[in-house]
C-alpha cells in the first residue's frame, strides 16, 4: 500500500487564522501618545522593540510580556519619573488587548472545513496560554483541529515533536503560516512542507529572507488557495 505523501497539516494561529497584530500597532501607537511629553513617537517605538527583543527569553511571546515591555520602556524613556497615572493607563491598554473580539482571516472557515476529516489538523500557535485558549475558543474554530500546541517557540525540534506525536512524522506534514521565521524556516527545516501565507502587518522579529530554494518552501497570497495547493502536492 502506497503511504499518502500529506497527512497532517500544522495552522499557525496569529495573523494567519485570525487578525492580531493590528490590534498590537493600535496599542504601541497608544503607548506612544502617553509618553509624548518625554520622546517622539519613532523613538519610544524603537526603544519599545528593544525590549521586547530583550525580554523575549524572560517572558516569552504574547500580551503580558508586551505589556511588561512597555513598562520597562515607559521606566526608560522618563529616566525613573514616570508617574503612576501612565502606569495604570499601560497596564489598561494590555488588559484591552486581552479581552478583544476574534476577527477571523478570510478563507478560514471553508478552507477548515474543506480539509477536516481528510487530513489531521493542529493548530500550533506561539503566546500566553489563556490568551491562545481564549482567543481559539472565540474565534468558532477549535471543533475543526484533531490537536491544538501552544509552545514557547517554534523551532524544528518543535515540529517534528509535535508531527511525530499528532501525525505521521514530519515529511508527511505541512506547516501554514504568515511568519517566515517560526512557521515556514523550522517547518522545512524539521522536514515539512512550510507554506507562506504573507500578512502585511507581520511583526519585524518575525521577518527574515524567504526559503525560495528550499525544495518544500510554497507561498500562496491567502489561504483559498490551500486546498488547490494541496490537492497539486497530492
Amino acid at each position: 500500500m502506497t503511504l499518502r505523501p500529506l497527512t497532517t497539516i500544522g495552522f499557525d494561529a496569529d495573523d494567519t487564522l485570525w487578525q492580531n497584530e493590528q490590534f498590537y500597532q493600535l496599542t504601541e501607537k497608544h503607548f506612544t501618545t502617553l509618553l509624548a511629553d518625554y520622546a517622539d513617537g519613532v523613538q519610544i517605538s524603537g526603544r519599545l522593540l528593544e525590549a521586547e527583543r530583550r525580554n523575549l527569553r524572560h517572558y516569552g511571546f504574547g500580551i503580558k510580556g508586551f505589556t511588561l515591555s512597555m513598562i520597562e520602556t515607559a521606566i526608560e524613556i522618563t529616566e525613573g519619573h514616570v508617574p503612576a497615572k501612565v502606569i495604570a493607563e499601560i497596564l489598561d491598554i494590555g488588559r484591552d488587548l486581552l479581552s478583544h473580539p476574534v476577527e477571523t482571516m478570510p478563507h478560514v472557515h471553508e478552507t477548515l472545513e474543506a480539509l477536516t476529516g481528510n487530513y489531521l489538523l493542529v493548530l500550533i500557535t506561539k503566546g500566553d496560554l489563556f490568551d491562545q485558549e481564549r482567543k481559539l475558543a472565540q474565534s468558532g474554530l477549535g471543533d475543526f483541529f484533531d490537536a491544538v500546541e501552544i509552545v514557547s517557540d517554534k523551532t524544528a525540534v518543535t515540529y517534528r515533536r509535535v508531527f511525530s506525536k499528532v501525525g505521521d512524522g514530519p515529511e508527511r506534514a505541512m506547516m501554514v503560516g504568515n511568519s517566515l521565521k517560526s512557521d515556514i524556516v523550522p517547518a522545512i527545516a524539521a522536514g515539512s512542507y512550510g507554506v507562506f501565507v504573507p500578512h502585511a502587518l507581520t511583526w519585524v522579529l518575525e521577518h527574515v529572507e524567504e526559503p525560495t530554494d528550499a525544495p518544500r518552501f510554497r507561498k500562496i497570497e491567502h489561504l483559498g488557495e490551500l486546498r488547490a495547493l494541496i490537492e497539486r502536492l497530492a
